[in-house]
């Protein structure tokens, strides 16, 4: 029997100003949210070298957790600069390089995704100083040709849903799954992370430890390669990850006791970093991404539905475009017509901003956030 080799990622994002909203209007809220956070190095430091869990942090959330202002004020309930710094402990964490204001990135204007992808990596060095190997798109939202873009920002790897990989040459239902890929666009290759959807979608919402390791034996049973199981979920959203009972939650509950059975030798599955498995074993066999994001509530992921469903969600994406085409006007002459750089970035900022993938999911009752941004650009116009 080949073990398998399991992923775990936790995406973790806050909307701009969102936890101090939290914090004055319902600070019980802010407090699981933070106290989420803070639980996931806490949870893995008796499995150093065991416990391997991925990490994507939007630029929003680390641009709060590294302000002085919110550490003071969050001072008692998390140290948010020892949480910052326990993240860098890379015996228990990968940190995932993604874009930084959240946008499900084919949706927003295509000279808007560099300027969202280098604004991320900026803080993501400064706060961590390395090198980011693995990019984790927004809501999963992808289409090939974003792969140009991510090659040039020296990411090796993408992870995708699975419901949207397509061989393109003869593949197993379990290699297709279990394995990772090389997908290309505009003469550059990547390599695609294949997400299992079932397998997140109990990540997501409870598992136990045992009905994992058997499900897991059982989908990879077929295997003649070491399989690649990649579980993805929100990890700061829903009671299961914001329990603070001790022992409960998907720590105490299944993550914490399914190491505590590796541990004690049972070989069905075995923790990985995605990077360590491809130095290992690299990628195998030519894929086509359709384009789509994960799955949410009631919708699949397929046409980004979920961001683009209404008439009003339409209309703000359309908004977006139009106000980026003007803002990127204004930065081709702005050296020439003196305009000044703060006033610019000004602008840039409630643009790049007002593609928050939250302005857009919640149906329409965040839209107008977006619209704000974009009339605070504007006036600033």
């Amino acid at each position: 029997m080949q073990t398998a080799l399991h992923a775990t990622v936790l995406n973790l994002h806050q909307p701009p100003w969102n936890l101090e909203h939290l914090l004055e209007h319902e600070p019980w809220t802010a407090r699981e949210i933070l106290f989420a956070l803070d639980r996931i190095p806490r949870a893995l430091w008796p499995y150093e070298g065991l416990g391997k869990v991925h990490v994507s942090l939007s630029g929003t959330l680390l641009e709060t957790l590294s302000s002085p202002e919110f550490q003071s004020r969050v001072y008692g309930i998390v140290k948010c600069g020892d949480l910052l710094w326990h993240l860098q402990n890379t015996r228990i964490l990968e940190i995932l390089g993604t874009a930084y204001y959240h946008p499900v990135l084919p949706l927003i204007p295509e000279a808007d995704r560099a300027l969202q992808l280098e604004r991320w990596r900026g803080i993501g060095e400064h706060l961590f100083r390395r090198r980011f190997r693995g990019f984790w798109p927004p809501e999963l939202g992808f289409r090939e040709e974003l792969i140009p873009l991510l090659r040039r920002f020296g990411y090796e790897f993408v992870i995708v849903d699975g419901e949207h990989v397509e061989p393109l040459e003869p593949m197993r239902w379990e290699e297709l799954r279990y394995r990772p890929h090389l997908a290309e666009y505009g003469g550059e290759a990547i390599t695609v992370i294949v997400r299992d959807r079932d397998l997140s979608n109990a990540q997501e919402s409870g598992m136990d430890p045992d009905w994992f390791l058997e499900e897991v034996a059982a989908r990879t049973r077929w295997c003649d390669f070491p399989p690649l199981v990649t579980t993805c979920s929100d990890g700061d959203n829903g009671g299961w990850f914001r329990n603070t009972t001790p022992g409960r939650g998907y720590f105490g509950e299944f993550y914490q006791p399914l190491l505590e059975r590796v541990r004690a030798g049972d070989r069905r599955v075995r923790p990985t970093f995605l990077s360590e498995y491809l130095d290992a074993f690299g990628a195998h066999g030519r894929v086509r991404v359709h384009p789509g994001a994960w799955n949410t509530g009631d919708h699949d992921g397929r046409g980004f539905v979920q961001w683009t469903g209404s008439e009003r969600q339409k209309a703000a994406l359309s908004r977006v475009h139009e106000v980026s085409a003007l803002v990127a006007e204004l930065a081709s002459r702005s050296e020439r017509d003196g305009v000044p750089r703060d006033r610019l970035e000004a602008i840039m900022y409630r643009l790049l901003r007002a593609q928050t993938s939250c302005n857009f999911y919640w149906g329409e009752a965040w839209v107008d956030r977006c619209h704000r941004d974009l009339d605070e650009a504007l006036a600033l116009l």
